[in-house]
């Protein structure tokens, strides 16, 4: 007879910024968890900080989410610790600014592969465990989404597809009894921003969210089976000032915004 597999939450870019909010925010209410990212040392940081609480100590897994084999990998190493996703965190990604023209191709690409295929691959090929275990998907996309973005094109079209992707899958998963939730955050203070390279940005205060309010607010809109989470109400205003503006207008705001915040 073969054993029952554990339920566990799979976070992927769990090693720092929103990723590893939303590692203490489920460790918190009680989940078991598998924290996925490329520095290993940053994920053992994370994982011994839960474990400090007085939480199961996470299991750390060094991966690249880019790899075409990740998903099969993750699967492989979960099974063989008798482990199967419940929740699937899809947090992984990042972003570059800049004209897309000017901007180094083969990262744009890679940019892709993390945050759309890599996301899409992960957000369907556990879908057999997440529904037996009623459990659910949380995308993280970004306020970025909403609109097209000059300056930042190939990143505000990865998260415009999270967007579409998972609204469709929430609808299609949500009578099986699977939830799909995505995250739109606005500007949080994390590595993002120097990454992105945005060192120079003037985004003001009272729009910045704590990584740790995103992580609250993400995990009440999963457990609620929300459609979409837009943390903050600074954040909360843009969708809806994004439908309102023409797009010629919309279009010119936006690229005058990166180009004041370029390094």
């Amino acid at each position: 007879m073969t054993a029952e597999r554990r339920p566990v939450v799979v976070i992927t870019g769990a090693s720092s910024g929103i990723g590893a909010a939303l590692a203490h925010e489920f460790a918190a209410h009680g989940h078991e968890l598998v924290l996925i990212a490329r520095r290993e040392q940053a994920l053992t940081n994370v994982a011994d900080a839960i474990a400090a609480k007085g939480a199961p100590r996470p299991t750390v897994m060094r991966l690249d989410v880019g790899r075409i084999d990740a998903a099969r990998d993750i699967s492989e190493a979960l099974a063989q610790r008798g482990l199967e996703p419940e929740i699937v965190v899809n947090n992984a990604g990042f972003g570059l600014m800049g004209a897309a023209d000017k901007l180094d191709r083969q990262r744009q690409l890679a940019m892709i592969d993390i945050n759309v295929r890599a996301l899409t691959e992960l957000s369907l090929a556990f879908i057999e465990s997440i529904e037996r275990r009623k459990g659910g998907i949380l995308n993280v996309a970004s306020i970025s989404g909403f609109m097209p973005g000059p300056g930042m094109a190939v990143y505000y079209a990865t998260k415009a597809y999270v967007i579409s992707f998972s609204e469709a899958l929430h609808q299609e998963l949500k009578p099986r009894g699977v939830r799909v939730t995505t995250l739109c955050p606005g500007p949080v203070p994390t590595e993002f921003q120097a990454r992105a390279g945005m060192e120079g940005n003037r985004i003001p205060a009272f729009a910045f969210v704590s990584a740790e309010a995103v992580a609250k607010a993400a995990y009440e809109g999963l457990k609620h089976g929300r459609r979409i989470v837009v943390p903050g109400w600074a954040s909360k205003a843009v969708p809806v000032i994004t439908r309102i503006l023409p797009r010629s207008v919309l279009l010119k705001m936006i690229h005058a915004t990166q180009n004041a915040r370029k390094t």
